[in-house]
């Protein structure tokens, strides 16, 4: 992703929607592609082992959905004059994006915690994304005075993201055993996609002038906002899980899955509700540093929770 952020910045006209190499169209299908490839993962049998924890799965959509978009405010309201209006604005659609998927439950798998749970937050999560973040995207942009049509805005996210992973579980009986062999494949597109999708959101940007009205001081604002919510969270969610009494794998769960945030839908989403926004490589420059600071430490953390003793 820092290699597409630094090509954008010095060939802007390469990675354009519209421009030679045609991304906008290419990322188009390479997002159809990857979420048929998240719909074709899920597995039901993991789904139903992981229903009973009703008050584990509250906690963390709540997390996700409420705790995030209520510490926005907080933060705009001690904060916000000092924070360019884009940029807050990107602030708050990392607070109302899902939870992610894959690193959540490889996380939840690495601290011996309850993986079932993890993987039916995540996917509840994700769905629940389609209709929730941008719904509450168009509330505030509303408030701000930019209108965006939500019906319409939901129906696009839809298509663009549900319908296809929809077609890649009911496709499950017949792909599966193929789609398993070419699992290191099918990681690689992942990965791929998303670096496309920054490419091409920044080299519009830096197109429509990104750096030359931004400098060092928006990634330094940017860089201090993605701790201002990552620490903040994984101490509430943890905090939320002892005072539930939950045992240290469903703890676990809550943490990784109520505090995390999602790059894979992210950008995608970002791409449908933004898109031909001159500011979008400021929209997203927040989940993108969010996306790598929650890796790192919650990798460190996972480590910490492996650690402890066996039961």
């Amino acid at each position: 992703m820092i290699g597409a952020v630094l090509l954008a910045s010095v060939a802007p006209q390469w990675g354009r929607s519209d421009g030679v190499l045609h991304l906008g169209v290419v990322t188009n299908v390479g997002v159809f592609l990857l979420f048929f490839m998240h719909g074709m993962s899920l597995s039901v049998d993991k789904l139903k082992a992981g229903a009973a924890q009703w008050r584990l799965h509250l906690l963390v959509q709540l997390s996700t959905y409420v705790l995030f978009p209520l510490w926005w405010v907080l933060l705009y309201m001690l904060l916000g004059q000092w924070v360019p209006a884009d940029l807050s604005m990107g602030f708050f659609y990392l607070a109302v994006l899902p939870s992610t998927v894959s690193s959540s439950v490889a996380m939840t798998a690495l601290a011996r915690g309850h993986v079932a749970a993890a993987v039916l937050n995540a996917t509840l999560s994700t769905l629940l994304g389609v209709f929730l973040t941008p719904l509450l995207v168009s509330m505030v942009m509303s408030g701000q005075g930019h209108q965006l049509d939500v019906a319409h805005t939901m129906t696009k996210v839809a298509q663009m993201l549900l319908l296809p992973f929809v077609a890649g579980y009911l496709m499950r009986p017949w792909l599966l055993a193929w789609f398993t062999r070419i699992k290191p494949v099918t990681t690689g597109f992942d990965r791929a996609v998303i670096v496309l999708l920054v490419w091409s959101a920044f080299s519009d940007s830096v197109a429509d002038g990104l750096w030359t009205r931004h400098g060092p001081v928006l990634l330094a604002q940017a860089a201090v906002g993605v701790v201002l919510f990552l620490a903040p969270m994984l101490w509430l969610t943890r905090w939320a899980a002892k005072a539930m009494g939950f045992d240290p794998a469903d703890e676990i769960v809550a943490v990784f899955c109520g505090s995390k945030k999602t790059l894979a839908s992210g950008m995608p989403m970002a791409k449908l509700l933004f898109g031909g926004n001159p500011s979008m490589g400021v929209l997203i420059l927040p989940i993108m540093l969010y996306h790598q600071l929650q890796l790192f430490v919650c990798a460190a953390l996972a480590r910490r929770y492996a650690a402890r003793p066996q039961r």
